[in-house]
């Protein structure tokens, strides 16, 4: 149901592998041209990364020897990342869609891919490997929220130059995993049967998506991580069985995941922009390169932010405004073809910080009250999820900011013009604030309405794409906001409509 490779702008390597069956082949052949084989690349940023250096003709003759299922999962030329293929493998026996799939074209709405008889679902787990036993996690219980932190602030995903790992706060664990809702049999863990250290994690928060107007219960799955000695075990697949299986056993038979890598089959694919906040520490760090020809002063200066907001009425959301809030982001949510089915308890518990919360701050929102009316008339929100960057002689962490839910009244005039002149303000604001709450940096995707803004707001493009998946669901491909050059497009919005953290 899961894959840990997620990587918000980033391409870490990849550690799935199982056997299973195998796939027809299918050659490129000579058909593949340097063009061809450049645009493949820019869709699977792991494999780009093995090619680098080749250059064009080099690469598109390598490419050509390559069948198209190794080709689609980043398996390596030389063989290194055959445990890439392995992955292919093992996702050619869950219920999700073929890359070769032909002659069953998903309905105009989509539906599952298998029926499941809850009845057959094995009440037990599969057998893991001999030193490893499965746990279920307590998040209330502050040793092992503390044992989850340290896996995944030791082993979870960092870039291919081993420069950043995300760096997730226990507030952040608590807000991403206790959801109204929750289940504490869906925090799963594996434990060394000696130590009982925990070496291994998956989880998942239930929501409901609306998928082309059909709603469905779903499983968010996230955080699935292993500890780096352990990448060898084969313990993904097993992993995301046994969440499975636990969905399963609650009645759940759909998810969402996310990946930074091409698996069986994405349902949408969106590219992360970076806004930066404080140019100077960006550069610093690696994360922001100097421009040809441009100068430090010169990039401090581009990227400068007024010191006050624009947008009248801009406050603080409170919960009192959590029922307007809720309409507003309904009927916003629902311009687009896969997206998120609100709740009022689910807008209270990820949109509202409570000042009087011991918990460091992980969510920002604000809305826009009409000083006449008091209504609501626009909100937009931001998260925190900060990055370790490693051995650094001056700069221990990246504050980033990620854009999450927004909504606007003026979306509902049906004037493309007046409603990219509001969202352009609304989110010039936003940076400012971000600015202001001392973040380095703000970062987006191409989702939702975000190409109305992410260059005017002088956003850079990021080298990460992130693709979408359905387990045990059909439908016909979601756009995700870019065109066939990888740039935001606005011919190519309301597609996807849900922020994964």
């Amino acid at each position: 149901m899961a894959d840990n490779k997620d990587t918000k702008g980033k391409a870490p390597a990849n550690q799935t592998s199982e056997s299973g069956s195998s796939p027809k082949p299918y050659s490129i052949g000579d058909k593949l041209t340097p063009k061809m084989a450049e645009s493949l690349l820019e869709n699977n940023p792991a494999l780009k990364n093995e090619m680098a250096g080749l250059g064009k003709d080099k690469t598109a003759e390598a490419l050509r020897k390559m069948d198209i299922a190794d080709l689609l999962t980043g398996l390596a030329v030389g063989g290194k990342n055959q445990k890439d293929m392995a992955s292919y493998k093992f996702w050619q026996t869950q219920p999700v869609p073929r890359f070769d799939e032909t002659g069953s074209e998903p309905s105009a709405t989509g539906g599952p891919i298998k029926m499941i008889d809850p009845e057959k679902v094995s009440k037990e787990p599969d057998a893991l490997v001999e030193g490893f036993e499965w746990a279920t996690l307590d998040l209330t219980n502050e040793v092992e929220l503390q044992e989850l932190w340290d896996l995944l602030t030791y082993h979870y995903v960092e870039d291919d130059n081993a420069m950043f790992r995300f760096r997730y706060s226990k507030a952040f664990l608590h807000w991403a995993l206790m959801s109204p809702g929750w289940k504490k049999e869906w925090h799963v863990g594996v434990r060394a049967t000696k130590s009982k250290k925990l070496v291994a994690s998956i989880c998942g928060v239930p929501t409901e998506l609306r998928v082309r107007g059909q709603k469905i219960k779903v499983t968010e799955i996230n955080f699935l991580c292993i500890h780096k000695k352990l990448r060898s075990k084969r313990l993904t697949p097993v992993l995301i069985k046994e969440i499975t299986r636990r969905c399963y056993l609650n009645g759940i038979y759909q998810a969402i995941y996310t990946a930074g890598v091409v698996l069986p089959t994405p349902v949408s694919s969106c590219r992360y922009y970076h806004r930066p906040l404080d140019w100077l520490k960006l550069y610093e760090v690696g994360f922001s390169p100097l421009p040809h020809g441009s100068t430090k002063a010169r990039q401090i200066t581009k990227n400068h932010l007024p010191s006050n907001t624009s947008s009248p009425g801009l406050r603080p959301m409170e919960l009192k405004d959590v029922d307007a809030v809720q309409d507003l982001l309904e009927r916003y949510l629902r311009r687009f073809d896969m997206n998120q089915a609100f709740t009022k308890d689910e807008v209270k518990h990820w949109l509202v910080h409570r000042d009087n919360d011991e918990q460091e701050q992980v969510v920002w929102s604000y809305v826009v009250e009409d000083p006449e009316t008091h209504k609501i008339t626009d909100f937009f929100s931001f998260y925190s999820l900060a990055s370790t960057v490693i051995q650094h002689p001056k700069h221990k962490d990246v504050c980033a900011a990620y854009l999450y839910y927004y909504a606007t009244e003026t979306a509902f005039q049906e004037d493309m013009k007046t409603l990219k002149d509001r969202l352009q303000m609304l989110m010039n604001d936003a940076l400012i604030l971000a600015k202001k709450a001392r973040f380095d940096v703000f970062n987006a995707l191409t989702l939702h309405d975000n190409p109305l803004f992410l260059e005017a707001l002088k956003f850079g493009a990021g080298d990460g794409q992130l693709h979408f998946y359905l387990y045990n669901y059909r439908t016909a491909p979601i756009p995700g906001g870019v065109n066939e050059k990888n740039l935001p497009d606005e011919k190519q919005m309301g597609g996807v409509g849900v922020v994964m953290l």
